[in-house]
């Protein structure tokens, strides 16, 4: 059973978790871009691929799940996962399962507008969020919104361009210049990261895994300490069965004022995610158990708390022949 890991880029770890979980019964398959990628040199065999962006790119990631019998797949970033979602149909004809939720969840996630009003349709707490400065300022008028507030771009990821705003006066020209920018209320309370796993043949929640964020850098997670809550494992079930995703995903959420509201939703293994698996939560396990076409068990919860993550720096070195030295 062989598996391809599209976009590795320096996620070594996942490529390793999954190389574990196969046991040997199987090939782990990385590709990427830019040679320099070094999860490449952790897999089994490695490609290196055009950008996702040019044309027959999927007719490229298709040749190779048919020369490698590739039975599933997925990617590790945002832009990749709207186009594999699209071609879900082409990738079962090769006999690939791709890990990845339907095209209107996955642009849902990335649209955070969007991701708003489905919120507040189904009546889930999330940031409160005005899609435009015109919205915003009607807001502000009102008294319903003050700063200091959050701006990012509503179809950003990776935490670009986000920033803090203090006054009107640094606001408006701001959003003049940048039009594509969406304005939320600045969270003041505890943030989390939760890594849920629906099955792909039940549609069931079947694990979710929470984290308690001490440290950010770079937009992810650098410190964290497991935490088992049931209140938050019910919002996140219900959020996640209202939403339809499947696979996969990373979610993050606020608590303040004795309210949880989603903040970010990533429909892909976050980058926090090993935290997860070193508490025995096995997203690998469970992916490779529906490759099989066998069913997982709910078991949320069961694993323990005041467990911490620390993250650090770590090198690969390869010689010019893309050789793996250490």
């Amino acid at each position: 059973m062989n598996i391809l890991i599209l976009s590795c880029g320096t996620r070594n770890k996942i490529v390793r978790y999954f190389k574990r979980e196969l046991n040997g019964k199987g090939k782990v398959i990385a590709a990427d871009c830019w040679e320099l990628a070094p999860a490449l040199y952790e897999a089994d065999v490695h490609y290196v691929v055009p950008r996702i962006t040019e044309e027959g790119y999927i007719d490229v990631i298709l040749e190779i799940c048919r020369k490698e019998q590739v039975k599933g797949l997925f990617s590790l970033i945002d832009p990749e996962l709207s186009l594999l979602a699209q071609h879900k149909e082409r990738f079962q004809e090769a006999g690939a399962m791709v890990f990845v939720s339907d095209y209107n969840a996955v642009t849902c996630c990335f649209d955070k507008g969007r991701m708003f009003d489905f919120c507040m349709q189904n009546h889930i707490h999330t940031v409160p969020t005005y899609k435009n400065f015109r919205e915003f300022s009607e807001a502000y008028k009102e008294d319903k919104i003050q700063f200091p507030v959050f701006v990012k771009p509503i179809n950003g990821s990776c935490s670009m361009q986000i920033q803090r705003v203090d006054d009107m006066e640094t606001l408006e020209p701001l959003c003049k210049r940048e039009p594509g920018l969406m304005i939320q209320k600045w969270m003041t309370g505890q943030e989390y990261g939760v890594d849920v796993y629906t099955d792909m043949i039940t549609k069931e929640v079947v694990s979710i895994f929470i984290k308690k964020k001490l440290l950010m850098r770079a937009g992810e997670t650098d410190k964290s300490v497991s935490v088992v809550r049931q209140d938050i494992f019910q919002f996140i079930k219900h959020f996640a069965e209202a939403l339809g995703t499947v696979g996969q995903i990373d979610i993050d959420l606020f608590e303040q004022d004795g309210e949880l509201y989603i903040s970010e939703v990533n429909p892909r293994f976050g980058g926090g995610y090993p935290h997860a698996y070193e508490c025995g939560v096995n997203f690998p396990a469970m992916m490779i158990k529906n490759l099989k076409n066998e069913k997982n068990e709910p078991l949320i919860g069961g694993y323990k708390e005041d467990i911490y993550m620390m993250k650090y720096l770590d090198v690969k070195i390869v010689d010019e022949q893309k050789q793996v030295l250490s």
